[in-house]
């Protein structure tokens, strides 16, 4: 005789857990069994429940084959639909990953009072979207010639996104909305991932006026559990919807996605920095292959990530009608100014005379006051007594205070020459305020950082002092932007910094008022060129022909793979024996690092993305092959010890550092 079974994904990080397991279903739960509702199973090697998704409901004809039973459906929603499922199995194949890990991202928590509302609710009527607005959404999309019906096509396009302002706003807010809104009238649900939460206030702001609020559905880590839930659960339904959020949006699973979109996927934001780290970028390709449709990459500059793919042809171009761009002027000291000065003479002037009409943007690298200190005597970086971490200083002539501890260093001495003498070694934003303060006496100073969020500012003449990123907006354009500390910026050892500064002072540049100088100081390298001729993807382009010889990311896959020592040389001899032809100078180690207070080990692998699925495969399973081989050894501490996981594995890091 034939019975029922549940093929269930199990809740649960642990890597030999990753895949089906097989539940016969009771008489008495057969109705409430169905795809994709959460249940509680029976672990039985570990002797405990735990939960779980149904994924298939199958029936078997070799009924004498010993399954355990599910014990409780815990809800009747059904919150994994297929779908969502496969996205998930794909992202975690590509990022050699546990479908478990992509899923505790992609579903909310549940919310029982949320649930029973959905519950008892007929669901969403299908949204209407007025000739108006539809026309509206088509008129901005018409400065890109062809890119509605490129769209509805299902195509893969990179955009770069004007620098302006439109009616106070950015002119990337009003392209996104009109994309997402042009889909939706075409009875296809759209889906908006932007880095930050004002990113997300820009983009309801621009859609509220072009969709019903009904289709709209937000998806913020700001929200309350209640609130996701409930927006969870509407994209569930068949009627298309609208949704934006943050990286985790490109999850959503609605049932018709038409298009998924993307603002500035170089911000770190759109990084996940929970396993299996897939970037909102990497997700949002892998949806587009499964789904067919229209992925959108919008930006200011361009990503060496996205100029790949333009480059293979695997991602088109869509250039607007007619180039715009700001006035960049490559401020530099004159031969008769001190090469130290902060601020130019010609930069100097040009804040002078813009702060007559309206506000002055000036961006700074990094908030407070005094972010580094040095002896005054040696120059040598001041370390707390205590914990060894920097000092820094709140005010002119204050204690200084450990960034780590946060200890007053009242009687501090110099390691080196034994001075008691300090010195500020960089300006962040409140004393670029203060320093600015004096040089314009009388001029309105605001700051904005992380310390003193502000979203926007009138159009009174003001010096605004911001940190790369949270700019205020000016509803008619700053009079000036002001791009300081910019050699500074460039020093910082990451592989990705020239497009890191590039995009943080376009970003800033677009914020500009028609016709507005933007003043870059201290920088004329190839990145400085890039911004005032305002040839971005050439720059990228660039960035990726560099790195190709050196197989660099994104030129090449880079996975890192670190553990005990054993774990890891096990490892790197299977994926040599797996994947022939990967070469001798595909690994870089391992070298020797310290790990959960014990020696262990690190090594790099490169590899082309032809043999990335070969390579994800065999790190996966020597992940499995360690912790299965990790299981059960000892009892008391030592087992306690031994859950520890003897190998890890993080695929497409985007900065290689061993």
């Amino acid at each position: 005789m034939s019975r029922r079974i549940a093929r269930v994904q199990l809740d649960s990080p642990l890597p030999q857990l990753d895949r089906l397991f097989d539940y016969a279903i009771p008489d008495e739960l057969a109705d409430a069994t169905t795809p994709g509702v959460r249940v509680k199973v029976p672990l039985r090697s570990a002797g405990r429940m735990v939960e779980g998704f149904v994924v298939e409901v199958d029936a078997e004809d070799d009924a004498d084959r010993p399954l355990s039973e599910i014990d409780q459906v815990v809800s009747p929603a059904p919150v994994l639909p297929e779908r969502l499922h496969r996205l998930a199995r794909a992202v975690a194949d590509r990022a050699a990953g546990s479908a478990a890990d992509v899923l505790r991202l992609a579903v909310p928590k549940r919310m029982v009072r949320a649930e029973k509302a959905w519950l008892a609710s007929d669901g969403a009527e299908t949204p209407v979207v007025l000739s108006a607005e539809r026309a509206a959404a088509s008129a901005v999309l018409a400065e890109f010639p062809d890119l509605e019906e490129r769209l509805r096509a299902g195509e893969r396009l990179a955009v770069d996104a004007p620098p302006r302002l439109d009616e106070g706003r950015p002119a990337w807010a009003r392209l996104l909305a009109a994309a997402a809104a042009t889909t939706l009238a075409g009875g296809r649900s759209a889906i908006v991932a932007v880095p930050d939460h004002r990113d997300l206030d820009l983009l309801q702001e621009q859609l509220l006026r072009l969709v019903p609020d009904a289709a709209l559905v937000r998806h913020d880590a700001g929200q309350s559990g209640p609130e996701r839930y409930a927006g969870y659960l509407r994209t569930l339904e068949a009627a298309p919807c609208v949704v934006i959020g943050n990286r985790s949006a490109v999850y959503a699973p609605v049932v018709d996605a038409g298009l998924v979109a993307l603002w500035d996927d170089g911000d770190t934001l759109l990084e996940e920095p929970l396993a299996p780290y897939a970037h909102a970028r990497d997700v949002a390709l892998v949806r587009q292959s499964l789904d067919g449709c229209a992925l959108l990459f919008a930006a200011h500059t361009r990503t060496a990530d996205v100029e790949r793919l333009v480059s293979i042809g695997f991602v088109g171009e869509a250039p607007a009608a007619r180039r715009a761009s700001p006035r960049v002027v490559l401020a530099t000291a004159q031969e008769h100014e001190q090469t130290s000065a902060r601020i130019p003479s010609a930069s100097f002037r040009a804040v002078r005379d813009a702060l007559e009409t309206g506000p002055v943007l000036v961006q700074v690298a990094r908030p407070g006051y005094a972010p580094s200190l040095v002896c005054a005597d040696c120059r040598t970086p001041t370390r707390c007594a205590h914990c060894g971490g920097p000092l820094h200083a709140h005010a002119r002539g204050a204690t200084p205070v450990c960034g780590w501890c946060g200890r007053s260093a009242h009687a501090w001495t110099c390691q080196n020459c034994a001075s008691t003498r300090l010195r500020l070694s960089s300006s962040g934003s409140e004393r670029t305020a203060d320093e600015l303060g004096r040089a314009f006496p009388g001029a309105r100073v605001v700051v904005a950082d992380g310390a003193h969020p502000v979203r926007e500012v009138d159009d009174r003449p003001a010096l605004v002092i911001a940190t790369r990123g949270a700019e205020p907006i000016a509803p008619a354009g700053y009079r000036a932007v002001l791009l300081l500390d910019g050699d500074r910026m460039l020093q910082a050892p990451d592989l990705r910094i020239g497009e890191a500064c590039l995009r943080w002072w376009s970003n800033a540049a677009a914020l500009a008022a028609p016709g507005a100088p933007v003043h870059l100081v201290g920088v004329t390298g190839p990145v400085g060129r890039a911004l005032a001729s305002w040839t971005q993807p050439t720059y990228a382009r660039g960035e990726l022909a560099e790195r190709a010889p050196l197989r660099m990311p994104p030129a090449a896959r880079v996975a890192r793979v670190e553990g005990d020592h054993a774990a890891v040389d096990r490892a790197l001899r299977s994926l040599a024996d797996d994947v022939p032809g990967l070469g001798g100078d595909a690994v870089l180690g391992p070298v020797p690092i310290e790990r959960d207070g014990a020696p262990g080990a690190r090594a790099l692998v490169r590899f082309d993305y032809a043999r990335g699925a070969a390579v994800t495969r065999s790190l996966r399973a020597s992940v499995l092959s360690a912790a299965m081989s990790a299981r059960g050894r000892g009892g008391g501490k030592d087992r306690r010890r031994s859950a520890r996981i003897p190998l890890a594995v993080r695929v497409d890091i985007p900065d290689p550092e061993l």
